[in-house]
């Protein structure tokens, strides 16, 4: 074998590119471990994919592929942030990536409800834009000279939901579609689309009687409720005793502060010696041996809930509680493993209030959402309970990223009964590694922003095994669409293809050539030609089987 792929793991990210690559003309050998890797043809791989879940076996056979064969491009996935940039100096052909990394933007974009997002190409910035159709027609006459990327069919077509890739521009559209278009800030300007910004937004301050009220609130639910119990019993105990001695002390009287001061003493068991019951009746130092007695019995109760609360779990469970207390317009991640850490570390960094909710107290990444100051409700997701000491009726987005399918669907439909009347203006992202699960139940029960990790990772693993450049990932609706580029070489078979014969679901948005400005929205009749770079949008599976053309048959 000669020019092959080599995939090692057994995850759904590991099979969709084995299957992607296949599809793609490229001859696939799977890879079952490090010692496997001479009898899989190494030294005349055109790459090496380690695809795997852990990071050191990943790490260990790309770096022995490398050495085996230092021209093989050697596409790593890991998950350390810090590995993965060392490990990616010097890296080579290849490249080295993160899921997390690849694939937080989106459901971060869909949590944000941002429509619009920028991808760089040739030195320009492309905005990618959702747009409504505020009429019939075609896009042509709606959308002018801008290149239509996706429709999204409106509850006025026959087919509502249904997405339409790269249109033509005499498309027909109704009034409701949401069509996704692409062009350059300066082309979008007219129509009032501007390019994203960085938002800081700043919380909302509560008054301080709210806050005030939220503080007793806590302490009251924080507290064992015995603790009040045995306080009680206590406090009657010295106002019984307070104002017995006020009455009955002798040799002198005493007023009520005394006899307030001498109860609490006595109480206490600290004795002063300022006063006593020595010279008292008999009936009244009977009383006082009682008073301290019980007094220690409840001295010593008190100071243990106290010490209870103090030193407890309690206390580190219930932090993220109060902490929550205080958030509004908040957004809530739930399950934080290497992908939930990282969606809520960039909205974090984009200035937004976030709360997560965990299952697991020994979860790795605790300490990470502490040093982010990210509050945590340990809890059970599906439980109503748990979003009401998340203060979901404050929330303005909600992502479910555990890493159990079923348990975020159902995760979900607990928040589409919990949100009532809300649900269709709280955006609830969720995560669903089955393309084909996550398509239906998206249909089934109105979940507009399901997302797949492996269709938002696998796209940069398969254009970087080929040698090819992604730019970007989007979704509109639940189809994934990719941004890359592609060298034209010379002899392939997209050396001279006009613009018509490229695959009708894609869209080449520029053409980068050596001495002349950058070629915008080339029309039907423009050739490609060797040395060319073209920048295309589509369905990534489109995209990549006509950037596979961009190279010679005889690599194929």
């Amino acid at each position: 074998m000669r020019g092959h792929a080599i995939v090692y793991g057994r995850d759904a990210l590991a099979l969709r590119i084995a299957d992607e690559l296949g599809s793609s003309g490229v001859r696939v050998v799977a890879l079952e471990g490090v010692e496997g890797l001479r009898a899989a043809g190494v030294s005349k791989a055109s790459a090496v994919v380690c695809a795997g879940t852990g990071d050191a076996q990943n790490l260990e056979i790309a770096l022995l592929a490398r050495q085996l064969n230092p021209n093989v491009r050697v596409v790593t996935r890991l998950v350390n942030d810090v590995i993965r940039e060392a490990v990616a100096r010097g890296n080579g052909p290849g490249a080295v990536l993160g899921v997390a990394d690849l694939a937080a933007p989106s459901v971060v974009e869909a949590c944000l409800r941002r429509t619009t997002h920028t991808v760089a190409a040739a030195g320009v910035d492309f905005v990618i834009s959702e747009s409504q159709v505020s009429r019939d027609g075609v896009l042509r006459d709606v959308f002018g000279d801008l290149a239509p990327v996706a429709v999204l069919e409106g509850e006025a077509s026959p087919s509502p939901g249904n997405v339409v890739a790269c249109p033509g521009r005499d498309f027909a559209v109704r009034q409701g579609d949401l069509t996704a278009l692409i062009g350059t800030a300066d082309e979008f300007e007219p129509y009032g689309i501007a390019p994203p910004v960085s938002v800081v937004r700043r919380p909302r301050l509560r008054s301080p009687t709210s806050r005030l009220v939220s503080g007793l609130r806590a302490f009251r639910e924080d507290v064992n409720p015995t603790f009040f119990r045995a306080l009680g019993v206590g406090l009657t105990l010295l106002a019984i005793s307070t104002v017995l001695l006020r009455y009955a002390y002798q040799r002198p009287g005493m007023g009520f502060v005394d006899a307030l001061y001498f109860s609490t003493e006595t109480i206490a068991t600290v004795g002063y010696g300022d006063f006593s019951f020595v010279d008292q009746p008999v009936w009244l130092r009977m009383f006082s041996i009682f008073l301290m007695f019980a007094g220690i019995a409840t001295t010593a109760v008190v100071m243990a809930f106290v010490v209870d609360l103090l030193l407890s779990r309690r206390v580190a469970q219930n932090a993220g509680r109060r902490a929550v207390r205080d958030l509004t317009q908040h957004i809530i991640v739930v399950g934080i493993g290497s992908f939930g850490i990282r969606v809520a570390k960039d909205l974090k960094d984009a200035g937004y209030d976030v709360a997560v909710i965990e299952r697991s107290e020994s979860n790795r990444y605790l300490a990470t959402a502490a040093e982010l100051d990210i509050p945590i409700i340990f809890g059970d997701a599906t439980l109503p309970a748990t979003w009401d000491a998340a203060r979901i009726d404050e929330a303005q987005a909600v992502a479910v990223l555990t890493q159990d399918d079923m348990v975020n669907i159902e995760t979900g439909i607990v928040l589409r009964n919990r949100l009532g009347s809300r649900w269709p203006d709280v955006p609830v992202v969720m995560r669903v590694f089955d393309r084909d699960l996550g398509s239906a139940v998206a249909k089934r029960f109105g979940f507009d922003h399901v997302r797949s990790t492996v269709d938002l990772a696998a796209p940069w693993f398969i254009g970087a095994a080929m040698g090819l450049r992604v730019l970007g990932t989007f979704s509109v609706g639940q189809q994934s669409f990719t941004v890359g580029g592609v060298f034209v070489e010379e002899d392939s078979e997209l050396d001279g293809l006009r613009m018509a014969d490229l695959s009708t679901q894609t869209r080449v948005f520029a053409i980068e050539r050596k001495a002349m400005p950058l070629q915008l929205h080339p029309r039907r009749d423009t050739r490609l030609s060797a040395g060319d770079t073209a920048y295309i949008v589509g369905p990534y599976r489109e995209l990549l089987a006509t950037l596979r053309q961009g190279r010679v048959r005889a690599e194929a």
